[in-house]
This record gives structure tokens, C-alpha cells and sequence, in this order.
């Protein structure tokens, strides 16, 4: 391959994150490349540069403590972005998008804007502070032998799109066949809650209901259906009012078997979800 004298050099990336520097040959083509080229550089023959000091600075136990549970969603605090920006640059960004819009924001009507949508966006989001499974560990075993259906429904929510930003509003409703345990029903509200008050897709937010149910409770099964009103289809695009869009996900018994599938359906079908279009 033709010499490129744009390049000086070519890097490896080992399986610990270091980046190993191989020189070129004085030749004009790259020669084939030695195994012995990608082992780790010797930590004592130099310093360690850039993101190199991050992957040192975290420990095997640190790593595990910082992955994130794909069903949980939750991110441990200690992992927290360091780059979030200061509540004084989330300020100027709306006074940006006011000044895009085509309106001051220092008349008199905006000058609080900046400061007012800031807070509202820590309510708006405030799941992101919570952990899903977390909420669900304290439960209950003294039921004399239940193990009928329990179920939830009409649990009313506000959401927000990932696409638009625009406003969610809907109604979930939550059933599980305890296998040894139940829960609090306060706690099968806030599961809701803590997904709601995140940027989502309502296909997401129902899976990620159902499993994390599924994972910590471990019942016969589990079942969600939500109706809710996206804001994004009478507001813009389309422009169409009194849409209610319907997702739901069945895992164990309620995927298994129709009966009991039948029975949760039934009792949901005349829940107060019909009013969602004028909520």
C-alpha cells in the first residue's frame, strides 16, 4: 500500500485500554504487524496520557460498581457524567432557544424563564435519580398462600418524548402472579414514576416496567399495558387530537397461558384510559 505522509505512526489498542505506539518502518509501506506489537506497554517506561488516566484510576471492583443494569436503567451516582453542565449553562441554553424562536429574552415576560424551565426540568426528570429495583426490594411474605392475580391499574403518568420533547401523558396498568412475595402497591406506582420521569418511547418504557418486575420479584408472571396521548401527534406534524396509542408486554404466565392473559384484559377494559385524549 502507497505510503501515507500523513501518518507518523499507527496505534494499538490493547485489551486494557492502552495505547501502544508502533513506529513505521522507514520504508514506504506499513510491514505486518507482530504480535508481539500489541502487547501492553510497561507502565513504568512512560506516563500515561489522556483517557489512559481514567481507565488506571478505576479499580475491578469499581468497574463492576459502575456498569449500568440494562433493566434498571439506573446509573449509580458515583458514575454520574462529569460533563452535565452547571444549572448556569442549562440557563443559557434556554435564553438561546428563546433568542432562536425569534423572541428577547431579557424582556420583561423571560427575564425568570431561564431559571423557572431549569426547575422544571429537575421534576420533569427526576427519574433519572431514582432506581427501579431498588424500590421494589422491600416485600412482603406473610399472605396466606395467596397466589392470585394482582393488578394495578389506571396508574396515571406524565412523560416525555425522546424524539420531540414533547409531553406524555397516559395510564399504566400493572399485574404480576406472585410466586412467594409481593410487594407494597405504592411501590408498583413509583416503578412507574421512576421510568416515566425520564425521556422515552412509550415501547420502552413498557418493557422496561415488565422487566425489572419480572427480575427482582421473579413471579409466575408479569403483565403491562399502557394507554397514553403523545403531545407530539395534536401539537405538530400530523396534527391529529385524541390519539391514544396502546403497548403492553406479557411475560411468564400471562405470555403462556390465554385464560389468564383473558382475565387482566378484562379487568383493565373499563378503565378510565378512554379520557386520555382530553386529560
Amino acid at each position: 500500500r502507497p505510503h501515507d505522509q500523513s501518518r507518523t505512526r499507527i496505534e494499538a489498542l490493547d485489551s486494557r485500554g492502552f495505547r501502544g505506539q508502533i513506529p513505521r518502518p522507514e520504508g514506504g509501506t506499513v510491514c505486518p504487524m507482530a504480535p508481539s506489537a500489541f502487547r501492553a506497554p510497561d507502565p513504568s517506561a512512560r506516563q500515561p496520557i489522556g483517557d489512559e488516566r481514567r481507565i488506571e484510576a478505576v479499580t475491578a471492583p469499581d468497574s463492576a460498581r459502575l456498569a449500568v443494569s440494562a433493566s434498571s436503567g439506573k446509573v449509580p451516582a458515583a458514575n454520574a457524567p462529569s460533563t452535565r453542565p452547571t444549572k448556569e449553562a442549562a440557563e443559557e441554553a434556554v435564553r438561546t432557544l428563546s433568542r432562536w424562536a425569534g423572541d428577547d429574552p431579557e424582556r420583561e415576560g423571560l427575564n425568570d424563564t431561564p431559571s423557572r424551565v431549569v426547575r422544571a426540568y429537575e421534576e420533569f426528570f427526576a427519574g433519572y435519580s431514582e432506581d427501579p429495583m431498588e424500590i421494589l426490594q422491600r416485600t412482603f411474605k406473610e399472605v396466606d398462600g395467596y397466589d392470585e392475580m394482582v393488578v394495578l391499574r389506571d396508574i396515571r403518568f406524565e412523560s416525555h418524548c425522546e424524539h420531540h420533547m414533547a409531553p406524555i401523558i397516559g395510564r399504566a396498568h400493572v399485574a404480576y402472579l406472585p410466586r412467594r412475595r409481593v410487594v407494597g402497591i405504592s411501590k408498583l406506582a413509583r416503578l412507574v414514576e421512576a421510568y416515566a420521569r425520564r425521556l422515552q418511547i412509550q415501547e420502552k418504557m413498557t418493557a422496561q416496567i415488565a422487566n425489572i418486575i419480572d427480575e427482582t420479584l421473579q413471579p409466575e408472571g408479569v403483565a403491562v399495558v399502557i394507554e397514553a396521548a403523545h403531545q407530539c401527534i395534536p401539537t405538530r406534524g400530523v396534527h391529529r387530537p385524541g390519539v391514544v396509542m396502546v403497548t403492553s408486554r406479557m411475560l411468564g404466565a400471562f405470555r403462556d397461558n390465554s385464560a389468564t392473559r383473558r382475565e387482566f384484559l378484562a379487568m383493565i377494559r373499563n378503565s378510565a384510559g378512554a379520557d386520555l385524549g382530553v386529560v
